[in-house]
């Protein structure tokens, strides 16, 4: 399938996802080799879980049928342009390419408007809408230092 074709996918995803009632106008798949090997629509309120964007859905299911935790072969097709929890899923993921359709101006229009996401981020931790403030006990670094330690340790 050309890319046209796979873009006009994710959005029949994201179009059927509003038909059916079961979440969010988003739909995405994921793509390795012209195969579609990941598939995911906008489940936040159908499943009462705040998470559950259709990219990080796709993300979910790509990387459990390629049994990997990174996507470098992968390219993604989204209904409309990530939003920051999404963008930070995907980087994660690492894919070589995100193709979307409509953008978050677009989003915002029909009531999806995260640019308060991206506000918040560029304000100090303890500035922001939700106080994000440190307690760091005794034993707060010792993850990390396991972590250094570990010979079982996969790096990524």
């Amino acid at each position: 399938m050309d890319k046209e074709r796979l873009m006009e996918k994710a959005v029949q995803v994201a179009h059927e996802n509003v038909l059916s009632n079961h979440g969010g106008p988003f739909g995405a798949i994921i793509v390795k080799n012209g195969e579609i090997i990941g598939m995911g629509r906008n489940e936040v309120t159908a499943t009462n879980d705040p998470t559950a964007h259709a990219e990080v859905q796709a993300i979910r299911e790509a990387c459990s049928k390629l049994n990997t935790f990174q996507l470098s072969d992968c390219e993604i097709y989204t209904s409309c342009e990530p939003c920051p929890m999404c963008l930070g899923a995907i980087y994660w993921a690492r894919p070589k390419a995100v193709y979307y359709a409509c953008t978050k101006e677009d989003a915002a229009r029909v009531g999806f408007d995260d640019q308060f996401i991206y506000d918040q981020i560029a304000l100090p931790a303890e500035s922001r809408s939700i106080p994000f403030l440190q307690i760091f006990p005794a034993n707060g670094n010792l993850p990390f230092s396991a972590w250094e330690q570990s010979q079982n340790r996969i790096d990524y």
